[in-house]
């Protein structure tokens, strides 16, 4: 079996998706946050074959949808971040995965790309079957995928600079820097301002995500905010 491990902030308001303010408040953002990681974690759960793992930083005590997530982890593997920088997180996130489930190929994803649907994901997966590495490069420079059959290889992130528009190319040099070829995985959209969330939430009818900026374009339209 596959791992597939999931790196996210509890949506706690002024911690998560910051850049959607304005037009939306920090606690709206948060409920954005929130049904974005619900869609993920409901797409992992569905995905056949893998043990699902969540790295995870925040309270989520604290966070919008709390309950709702903390029913929805149920049967995850839970591994608290580590790290002062957000690459040795997410470094330390591969690395810590790979020691409670040594020998498995991991596939990580993060909580931006809520259009993710187990399909995406099963066929993510074969290419890592065929390949030592995949990188999923997102729209705006960045990765919403990395995927590696030797966990220990993420040490490589800890020299890319992160939340960049050359986050993936520097990425990709690494890896390959390190002797690996990587597969690309298609191109995907990560939400990360507000336009890029309506456009994300129009391709995604009759989920959390869609209903939960739906829910606020009414809000700012009555409010004469848009």
């Amino acid at each position: 079996m596959n791992v597939l491990l999931v790196v996210a902030k509890a949506p706690v308001p002024g911690l998560v998706k910051t850049r959607l303010c304005p037009p939306v408040d920090p606690t709206q953002a948060a409920r954005v946050a929130a049904a974005a990681l619900l869609d993920t974690l409901a797409a992992v759960d569905a995905t056949a074959s893998t043990i699902p793992v969540l790295a995870y930083t925040g309270r989520f005590a604290d966070a919008e949808y709390g309950a709702e997530l903390t029913a929805a982890l149920a049967g995850w593997h839970l591994i608290p971040q580590r790290g002062d920088t957000f690459a040795d997180r997410l470094s330390n996130a591969h690395i810590d995965t790979g020691a409670a489930f040594p020998g498995r190929p991991v596939l990580q994803i993060g909580m931006d790309t809520p259009q993710i649907r187990p399909a995406v994901l099963t066929a993510a997966l074969g290419r890592l079957a065929e390949h030592d590495a995949v990188l999923g490069p997102a729209l705006d420079g960045g990765w919403w995928a990395l995927g590696l059959r030797d966990p220990a290889y993420a040490s490589v992130l800890r020299r890319v600079p992160m939340s960049t528009g050359d986050t993936s190319r520097h990425t990709l040099a690494g890896l390959r820097g390190r002797g690996l070829h990587p597969a690309m995985l298609p191109v995907l959209r990560d939400v990360d301002d507000w336009p890029t969330a309506l456009a994300v939430a129009a391709d995604l009818p009759a989920s959390r995500f869609a209903d939960a900026v739906g829910s606020l374009v009414g809000s700012l339209v009555s409010g004469g905010r848009q």
